[in-house]
This record gives structure tokens, C-alpha cells and sequence, in this order.
């Protein structure tokens, strides 16, 4: 089983892809993955929040509160707005009325990275996400893990 690292402190080179000034939350998990660069930063991102599920969806939509896109469109992945990419890099958007976040995917060698960034909008996103970001963090090692699995087998499957 792959090892996912959460990392305190995040690379300025992965910070920088996050236009949010002065973000209140920041964190950073990394899979290690033989063939990362295989696939697209937006290959990753979509694997990942179809890794997510309802239940992602529900933390988003509904606890967050985040203004997602409902119907597919290649310029948003599960929802969130395709905001900016790179050859190595996808990120994606999303704010509600109290908050704004944004999600960094960058592939590299060996590897894959999800960056979280939220900033608090409205005094109650420090009364809203504190809590909402421990379950993220114990989520996010298995979630990495399922999207390298997901990942894996469509490689094998030729899909």
C-alpha cells in the first residue's frame, strides 16, 4: 500500500500556484506512484473527486457550502472551476458565501500532490472549517490512495 504523506510545509513552487492572498488553511498530501507523469494533472484531479463520492460532494456542497458547477463540462472537474493549469499542474476553484478554496494537483515524477488552500471569507469560516478540515486530513491519505488504485486500473484497462 503506497504511503501518503501529509506535509507541514508546503514548497513554495506548489504554494505559488494558488492565487488565494494570505490563505487562513494550507495543507499538502503526497502518494508516491510509479508512473504519475503518465496522466494529466486534470486525469488526477477528475480520478480524485470521483474518488471522493457523494460523500466529498456532500462536505463540499453542503457543509462548505461551495458554489459547484451540477452539469459535466470539461472546464470543471466535480464541480469546481479549471481555474489555471500548467504541463505538470491543475487548479481548481470554488467559494461559498463565507469561503473560497482552492485545490492544487501537481504530478511529478514518482509522484502525486494535492495542495488544499482556503481562505475565511466571513468570520464564521473559522467557526466552520476548523472541524471540517480535521476529517479532510484524515481523509485525504485514503482518498489518495483509492485514486491510485482508480488510476492504476484504467492504465491496465487501456481506458
Amino acid at each position: 500500500m503506497p504511503t501518503v504523506v501529509q506535509q507541514h510545509s508546503v514548497p513554495g513552487a506548489i504554494r505559488s500556484l494558488s492565487t488565494l492572498a494570505s490563505p487562513d488553511y494550507v495543507d499538502l498530501f503526497t502518494i508516491a506512484t510509479d508512473g504519475a507523469a503518465g496522466r494529466s494533472p486534470e486525469q488526477w484531479a477528475r480520478a480524485a473527486v470521483e474518488a471522493a463520492g457523494l460523500a466529498g460532494q456532500f462536505v463540499w456542497r453542503v457543509l462548505c457550502g461551495l458554489r459547484l458547477e451540477r452539469r459535466p463540462s470539461p472546464d470543471y472537474v466535480g464541480g469546481w472551476k479549471i481555474a489555471d493549469r500548467g504541463d505538470r499542474w491543475i487548479r481548481s476553484e470554488a467559494a461559498s458565501w463565507f469561503m473560497t478554496a482552492h485545490i492544487v494537483v501537481q504530478v511529478d515524477d514518482g509522484q502525486l500532490s494535492v495542495a488544499t488552500f482556503v481562505r475565511y471569507d466571513r468570520p464564521i469560516a473559522a467557526l466552520v472549517w476548523p472541524p471540517l478540515s480535521a476529517g479532510h486530513r484524515l481523509a485525504m491519505p485514503g482518498l489518495l490512495r483509492k485514486t491510485v488504485r482508480a488510476m492504476r486500473i484504467a492504465v491496465e484497462s487501456g481506458t
